[in-house]
């Protein structure tokens, strides 16, 4: 029993020794940098056909897939992508021969997919939010969360064809900005 009883002692006194303040400490300053991935970007389809229409009506489809990109590392990644259009023209680009862009509306609809915290906004949730866009309209946006993320959307884009509009393949552009 003596026996058990010093073996108890002495692994309480190694215990107690290595609790123990050191009589002399020094502290190393650790240090690392987390870099950014990348930046802020956005990549759309590079061409789309909404189809065939006849004057005095209007004609719709989906432009695919719009994606940005946040690899920025923030604290705050916030960003905004705003979406415009050009007149839509064929031929001469006379005035028959142009759909102006006051006839060119835009919905984002919802996300296809995200990655990321924060909240992911569509500009137009739905098809009774499309918007004319004649001048930059928000398309979708991103708030709050940190680090990195991304959202996908799949845009449709509506072309009312005005009265006296001539025949022919009509071109104008669709841009997405991010900031």
């Amino acid at each position: 029993m003596r026996t058990r009883l010093l073996a108890a002692l002495a692994a309480g006194v190694a215990a107690s020794a290595a609790l123990a303040t050191p009589a002399y400490a020094e502290d190393t300053t650790v240090t690392l940098t987390v870099d950014a991935v990348g930046g802020l970007s956005i990549t759309v389809p590079a061409n789309a056909s909404l189809g065939h229409g006849t004057e005095g009506t209007t004609v719709s489809g989906q432009l695919g897939p719009v994606t940005v990109l946040d690899q920025r590392g923030s604290l705050t990644p916030n960003w905004s992508a705003t979406v415009t259009a050009t007149d839509f023209v064929t031929g001469g680009g006379t005035s028959p021969e142009t759909i102006p862009n006051i006839n060119v509306s835009y919905w984002s609809g919802g996300a296809t997919a995200t990655a990321g915290s924060g909240t992911f906004t569509p500009g137009q949730p739905s098809a009774g939010d499309a918007q004319i866009i004649n001048v930059p309209r928000t398309a979708f946006s991103h708030t709050g969360g940190t680090g990195n993320n991304f959202a996908t959307w799949n845009p449709t884009v509506l072309v009312n064809i005005p009265a006296g509009t001539v025949q022919g393949t009509y071109t104008g552009t669709v841009t997405h900005s991010i900031f």
